[in-house]
């Protein structure tokens, strides 16, 4: 009896044991599987689908992202042999594989560039024309020039625009005529029209050119971008010693004086000032929006006119974004251009006196002549030329109603995405006054 006794006072703590190890595998096994399982699946996972880790919007809009997450080959790889059988599977080897992730990880390429080996990636274009075949001839061989000027262009103001590309070309810029009336073949009379390149779509504005056709990445290889319209006079500017004032002053988005005694004058702040190299602001002490010393806002301060601006790389990447695809006027651009200035735009925005053009204020959008006559007289008598022919139509004040019109869109567009962008902050807000007690 005692020994029967023993027996079963023991048999409990055997079963308690037994218990405790069943889940004691059990548990492993649960977690051996989740593991292994989880890693499978992660490495499939990007096997599957190399944009899966970022949305449509994030590829469109990011050029360029570091890949923190890499695709990698799948664990196991079937290789098929001439007759279709497949081969015995390769494994990979764990050691090496991370070895090759911590060599790739962090790595940067440009958005959809993943498939493709590093060494065959060319990440940007430029504008130099290439010869069917053959090498490049001395007199085109690519100079490297800092910048590219971009004119959208009518045949009625053929000579003045001539004057700008002959400046510009002997300064090694590269010229990009927009070819607004449909008429390039009439431009094949000057020995540099082969050296530039034509655009042309009808009745279109430089801003449609622009978005379309000077996207950052086509245009990157060019310090300073000049955009600039076709009635000005340049006989006192020169490109290369403009481009050497902006770098010096530190500017990001500038434009040339105008001169006041020749030129159309819309906004005080573009008016040259003798003994002056540049300019950041003006001052007005009399009537509505006044502008002193503590004006911080355009156009006041950090604002230049959308007649002859000019760009930094950094400033027209950011400037090609505002640009919005179906409002080809730009109005209302103008008062935001210190978003881009890639800092304060009371230093990096301004007016180069030192440089400075003419603006002859010639009628040209809206403007339709059946003659296509060139203008070649003189500046008071081709102010004059426009409104003396007969047949001739012009729609100039419908093109400013467009422009007005455009400008709310522009602004209504602005103020929403401030309100609906919570992750946004102004740089430029400023406090509201304190009130007296």
């Amino acid at each position: 009896m005692m020994n029967s006794y023993n027996c079963l006072s023991h048999l409990p703590d055997l079963k308690s044991r037994s218990c405790v190890f069943s889940i004691f595998v059990a548990v492993s096994l649960i977690c051996g599987v989740y593991f292994i399982g989880g890693a499978w699946f992660k490495k499939d996972l990007f096997r599957l689908s190399p944009g899966f880790r970022m949305n449509t919007t994030q590829q469109h809009t990011d050029t360029y992202k570091c890949e923190s997450i890499l695709k990698v080959p799948s664990p196991e790889i079937q290789v098929l042999n001439d007759t279709g059988v497949s081969s015995p599977e390769i494994k990979i080897n764990d050691t090496s594989e991370h070895t090759h992730l911590e060599k790739c990880n962090q790595k940067c390429r440009p958005i959809g560039s993943e498939a493709l080996p590093n060494g065959i990636i060319s990440v940007h274009a430029n504008m130099e024309m290439r010869p069917l075949w053959g090498p490049v001839s001395e007199d085109n061989k690519p100079k490297h020039g800092t910048g590219l000027l971009a004119v959208a262009v009518g045949i009625n103001q053929k000579e003045l625009v001539n004057k700008i590309v002959k400046k510009f070309l002997e300064n090694d810029f590269v010229v990009m005529l927009f070819h607004y009336d449909g008429f390039v073949d009439k431009w094949h009379d000057f020995d540099w029209s082969n050296r530039v390149l034509h655009i042309s779509v009808k009745n279109q504005t430089k801003w449609w050119f622009a978005k379309r056709f000077l996207h950052p990445d086509i245009v990157a290889e060019y310090e300073y971008i000049f955009l600039w319209d076709e009635d000005l006079g340049v006989e006192d500017f020169h490109p290369k010693r403009y481009i050497s004032i902006v770098k010096e002053e530190g500017l990001e988005i500038s434009q040339p004086a105008l001169d006041p005694g020749k030129s159309e004058i819309h906004h005080p702040i573009t008016a040259r000032r003798h003994k002056s190299r540049v300019h950041r602001r003006y001052y007005k002490f009399k009537g509505s929006g006044r502008c002193d010393e503590k004006s911080t806002s355009p156009p006041c301060v950090g604002w230049v006119e959308m007649m002859a601006p000019v760009f930094s790389r950094a400033a027209w990447r950011c400037v090609w974004y505002m640009i919005q695809n179906d409002l080809i006027h730009a109005w209302g651009l103008d008062m935001h251009l210190g978003y881009c200035a890639q800092g304060d735009r009371t230093v990096k925005i301004g007016v180069v006196d030192e440089e400075y053009i003419v603006h002859l204020g010639l009628p040209t959008l809206g403007v339709f002549s059946d003659r296509n006559k060139t203008n070649t007289e003189s500046i008071d008598q081709s102010k004059n030329l426009v409104n003396s022919e007969s047949n001739n139509f012009d729609n100039r004040s419908a093109v400013r109603r467009q422009s007005y019109t455009e400008m709310g869109i522009f602004r209504n567009r602005w103020n929403k995405a401030v309100n609906e962008d919570e992750c946004w902050i102004d740089p430029f807000k400023q406090s509201p006054p304190l009130r007296k007690p």
